[in-house]
């Protein structure tokens, strides 16, 4: 797994196997972020755009495919290279699944006549297509986002992840947005959670309680938590905790501010409590992590 930071956004690409890998792009910043990668055309492109727009450009420019929030994008192309040339807008997010077509090929091959581009006609033929994410894709997404687990297990969990993502992506049967859980079918419900989740980040140092939250966004109690745990992956605070330390970690790499000072912006009113809860989630403190960077 390898992470690296892209003009202050997150790049991280995972090998599932040979022949297979997931880029998960982030750019919290304010900026464009423009990402590049050699994709050769013995690959298929899958691209998902959870928050925001992305813009993929082709041919030095002169062509460009928009994917803005909550759609997908295909990209396949027997004939021609078709590189990563991404800008990602600010505050956008993307997971890109990548594979060989030998490998998309045998993930199929007992069902091949039911995937339209896998067929004999189209065998030589470019293939992109457009279309919104179900709320089943948008929470596996969602899940690949954002989970708190062991570093050991991390991968093992991201290839289960982008088995069941490009399931549910081909599964075009008339039950397909239909979910395992009854809550996500009102998608005016997950409208709501998503709001919940950046009202919270937005008042990260003085949230609002669970029962101020629910009121907020007119949902029950119960439909908060269950859904945002479908969605998110995590308890709304648990969510709230590893987000504010994912931030807090970004503020203190980059030298402009003090331990007292992220803390505070983080809603921690002592040092020694954020120290305390930077630990936990790091195993290590704010400043001997800072200075394990120095080295």
């Amino acid at each position: 797994m390898e992470v690296k930071n892209v003009a202050q956004g997150s790049f991280q690409e995972v090998l599932i196997e040979e022949g297979f890998y997931v880029l998960k792009i982030q750019n919290d910043t304010s900026h464009i972020q423009k990402v590049s990668r050699a994709i050769d055309s013995s690959f298929i492109q899958f691209h998902f755009c959870l928050k925001g727009n992305a813009k993929f450009v082709f041919n030095d420019g002169r062509y460009a495919l928009e994917v803005s929030e909550e759609n997908s994008l295909l990209l396949y192309n027997t004939q021609m290279d078709l590189p990563l040339n991404l800008e990602l807008n600010p505050n956008s997010w993307l997971v890109s699944v990548v594979m060989t077509i030998r490998k998309f090929h045998s993930l199929f091959s007992k069902e091949a006549s039911y995937i339209p581009f896998l067929s004999e006609e189209n065998k030589d033929k470019k293939y992109y297509t457009q279309e919104g994410v179900s709320p089943a894709i948008a929470v596996v997404l969602s899940q690949m986002m954002n989970y708190n687990l062991h570093p050991s297990i991390k991968e093992l969990y991201i290839k289960g992840k982008v088995y069941e993502l490009i399931s549910l992506y081909f599964n075009k049967g008339s039950e397909a947005d239909i979910e395992q859980c009854p809550f996500l079918v009102d998608e005016d419900n997950v409208r709501r959670i998503r709001q919940a989740k950046e009202i919270m980040i937005s008042r990260m140092a003085e949230p609002p309680t669970l029962t101020e939250l629910s009121e907020e966004i007119g949902l029950s109690l119960k439909k908060l938590k269950e859904g945002f745990k479908q969605i998110y992956g995590d308890s709304v605070f648990s969510f709230l905790f590893d987000y504010k330390m994912e931030y807090a970690r970004k503020m203190l790499e980059t030298g402009q501010h003090n331990v007292n000072e992220v803390g505070l912006k983080v809603g921690y009113s002592t040092a020694s409590h954020f120290i305390a809860a930077f630990k936990k989630k790091y195993g290590t403190t704010p400043k001997k992590y800072l200075m394990g960077l120095a080295n």
